[in-house]
């Protein structure tokens, strides 16, 4: 039960927050192994909390807090398919070291290894005491094989007959229920095979519609925002496309599931991991956050006109998008963006807008990816270049300008070669506002950001419109080289700002009017 008193949040994150992604169990084993005692969640030092919060975050989310599956532990570890990554993250792992998949929900009630309702409640209340916001997971699309649906309301799932389930059992749990033997369909991506233990919703079905958005109203008592798994399997035309085999004639609902889902809890925040373009339908259907995967594949790939052209296309959307390296899904950092490709890959995915999301691991410059379904990675050291990247790019991005100011991308001109379609350069402005020059100082705010996103050097001018320098004398200083240069009004007007950067480097330039230049 909730604690008395816990009504629906009326949290709402800043603008373009940073959000720190925590896989919640292996955290506490961890943290339980450097103690010397069981640490729940309830029991995670203040100190910790404050840390979170000192590195500029804006959001925890606490991945992986429901109840877990027994029946999906025993298919993970009789699968011999996992033992190859369990030996990379663990070599010498043990069957105790094999927990059931965070996304197969067998409960949305906390499991018993991460606290209750009650503790749950208590952790939020100290992040938001830190001015932090909590975000859980809401797994939509299935449920575990063991849920109590499966027995209770088969009729919640997607069904099939006997004949379907004897030509084809890789695909349907069958399941002894009140009402007889039924064959559930096991939940899939359209594009791979059937998770094998996870059983699919019926998303069509108004009873069982119903029950979701009941558990997600659960949810929202106690959190402040969700990251719903695999959102766009939700929408009406995407599972009547994927499973219109066995939904025969059945019609879709009026309403799509996520303009219900933010009517029953709409002072939730939600987030969601989405492909496939359907990004901005899920924007107008509601959410207010989603993945931004396209700038992900672009920036891996060393893609500087892709990128543009995303940033470029979509820009209406750009304060919407979730901005990341890695997340519990992706290979680990340093695997795809190494550290000589860093500062310029790091200092994108920090400083543009929408949400900048960070995993657990990250900062410290990880290389082990831990399996989901287990529960401790081996031990490994901290990268010292990545982590003082990391902390010094979270410490420039506290700055009210890279949350209450207006992003602009800026043009860049050839100067000398052709390079300079491999630089991205965008500015963060924020005007003078009498209410709140205790926090500006009284003055603009002004930063200038610059990338080389290819593996050659690139140079460029940087053109801005006109009328925009009306002081004689500017200092740019690069917070993130920790350099200072000096440039004239007249010349930053034109020709314009000249640029240089060696491969995958990157400033980070405080622009300030100065009243002559310094020496």
């Amino acid at each position: 039960m909730a604690l008395a008193g816990i009504i629906p949040s009326t949290f709402r994150p800043k603008p373009h927050p940073h959000l720190y992604e925590i896989n919640t169990w292996s955290w506490l084993e961890r943290m339980s192994a450097d103690l010397g005692r069981l640490i729940q969640l309830e029991d995670v030092p203040d100190s910790t909390w404050d840390s979170i919060a000192e590195l500029g975050f804006d959001i925890v989310w606490l991945m992986g807090v429901w109840r877990r599956s027994p029946e999906s532990r025993r298919i993970t570890l009789e699968d011999p398919g996992n033992s190859a990554q369990f030996d990379r993250a663990l070599p010498g792992w043990k069957p105790t070291d094999v927990i059931a998949s965070p996304y197969a929900v067998a409960a949305y009630v906390p499991d018993a290894r991460i606290g209750t309702w009650d503790s749950l409640d208590r952790v939020r209340n100290k992040l938001h005491a830190r001015g932090l916001g909590l975000f859980l997971d809401f797994v939509g699309n299935h449920t575990a094989l063991d849920h109590p649906w499966i027995r209770e309301h088969s009729e919640y799932y997607v069904q099939a007959q006997q004949q379907d389930y004897e030509s084809n059992p890789s695909f349907y749990y069958p399941v002894q229920t009140p009402q007889g033997p039924r064959f559930i369909a096991l939940a899939k991506d359209p594009y791979y095979p059937p998770w094998k233990d996870v059983a699919q919703l019926n998303h069509f079905h108004p009873a069982g519609r119903a029950a979701q958005l009941t558990e997600l109203r659960t949810i929202a008592s106690h959190c402040d925002g969700v990251r719903c798994d695999m959102a766009m399997l939700l929408l009406n035309n995407i599972f009547q496309n994927g499973w219109r085999q066995l939904l025969g004639d059945t019609p879709p609902p009026q309403e799509e599931f996520w303009t219900a889902a933010k009517s029953a809890a709409p002072n939730l925040t939600l987030l969601a991991e989405a492909y496939w373009g359907t990004e901005q339908r899920l924007f107008n259907l509601g959410f207010d956050f989603a993945y931004d995967k396209s700038l992900y594949d672009a920036v891996r790939d060393a893609n500087p006109q892709q990128v543009r052209d995303h940033l470029n296309q979509v820009q209406p959307y750009q304060n919407n998008f979730a901005r990341f390296l890695e997340n519990h899904d992706e290979p680990r950092r340093p695997e795809v963006f190494p550290n000589d490709r860093l500062v310029a890959d790091a200092t994108l995915m920090g400083t543009l807008p929408g949400m900048r999301f960070y995993y657990q691991g990250e900062l410290e410059g990880r290389r082990i990816r831990l399996p989901i379904t287990l529960r401790l990675p081996a031990d490994e050291p901290v990268d010292p270049f990545a982590s003082a990247l990391f902390q010094k790019i979270l410490e420039i991005t506290k700055q009210e300008v890279f949350h209450q100011g207006e992003w602009n991308p800026l043009e860049v001109l050839p100067e000398g070669d052709n390079s300079s379609g491999n630089l991205l350069v965008y500015e963060w402005r924020q005007q003078n506002n009498p209410q709140t020059n205790s926090q500006n100082n009284g003055q603009n705010k002004w930063k200038v950001i610059a990338v080389n996103l290819s593996g050659n050097p690139a140079q460029g001018r940087v053109r801005w419109p006109p009328n925009t320098f009306v002081s004689p004398h500017y200092t740019l200083y690069d917070e993130l080289n920790e350099v200072t240069y000096q440039r004239g009004g007249a010349e930053l007007t034109n020709p314009g700002l000249f640029v240089r950067l060696n491969p995958f480097q990157a400033h980070l330039f405080d622009l300030t009017a100065a009243a002559a230049p310094q020496t």
